[in-house]
Order: structure tokens, then C-alpha cells, then sequence
């Protein structure tokens, strides 16, 4: 796990364990790579701050839009935000929204993970000269 602790460095508290748990069960290569594609796609919870502010200054709903809530996001715009009450709420919350995002991330990329990990099958020699099969009697 200490290998893989460098692309942890960025992760909040919280977000870092959450993600040690997901990949806890994880081959070590198998984890190596659920973090790189983890890092590219996670959003950074002060970037979503500078999203927000977008979002209530120039464009209603862009937080939304950018976090890939497209329903939120044209709700957003054609209410002003919610009468700017809801950009507000997205500004005041903007932690809970990466972190949301982010487990959202985490959990699709890990299930998408798994089911292209190639199933693990117990070898079985065909034939009787092989030495591995002599140790064995």
C-alpha cells in the first residue's frame, strides 16, 4: 500500500479513506491503475469552490454542468438557480458536491474495473510427465 501512497497525497481525510477501503481488496496493478484513472477524473473540491461562483456570478448551473449533472444543470439555468437561492446552496455546499461526485467516480471506475479484471482459474496440467504434477504425488 505504501507504493500507492503518492497518489494519494491530494485526497482529503475522508476521500482518502474511502478510496483505501475501495481498494483494499484490489490486486496491487489492478490499484495502481483504479488511481490513475481516479486522479483524472476526480474534481478538486476548490475548483468546484471557482465552479459555484461561475455558477451564481455569469451562468446559472454551470457547477452543475461541469460536474455532470446535465437535469440539475438545465434546471439551474432556466430558473436562474433556483431565483439564485440554489447557487447559493451549491456555493455554501460545494464540499459535498465534489465529494459526492468523486465517490460517484470511484465507485463506476471500480465496477468498471472489475468487470473487465480477468477471472482467476486454477491451472491444471493435461499432462502426466510434468514435474509440478510428480511433486505433487
Amino acid at each position: 500500500m505504501t507504493y500507492l501512497m503518492p497518489y494519494l497525497l491530494e485526497l482529503s481525510g475522508s476521500e482518502r479513506i474511502y478510496i483505501q477501503n475501495l481498494i483494499a481488496q484490489m490486486p496491487l496493478q489492478q490499484a495502481e491503475v483504479f488511481l490513475i484513472e481516479y486522479r483524472r477524473r476526480r474534481k478538486d473540491p476548490q475548483t468546484v469552490l471557482l465552479a459555484a461562483v461561475i455558477g451564481l456570478v455569469a451562468c446559472p448551473g454551470f457547477q452543475r454542468f461541469w460536474l455532470g449533472e446535465v437535469g440539475m444543470g438545465l434546471l439551474f439555468l432556466f430558473t436562474a438557480g433556483f431565483l439564485a437561492m440554489g447557487s447559493i446552496i451549491d456555493l455554501c455546499t460545494y464540499r459535498t458536491l465534489a465529494r459526492c461526485h468523486n465517490e460517484k467516480v470511484a465507485s463506476k471506475d471500480s465496477a468498471e474495473l472489475n468487470a473487465f479484471a480477468p477471472i482467476r482459474t486454477t491451472e491444471y496440467c493435461s499432462h502426466h510427465a510434468c514435474l509440478r504434477c510428480n511433486s505433487l504425488m
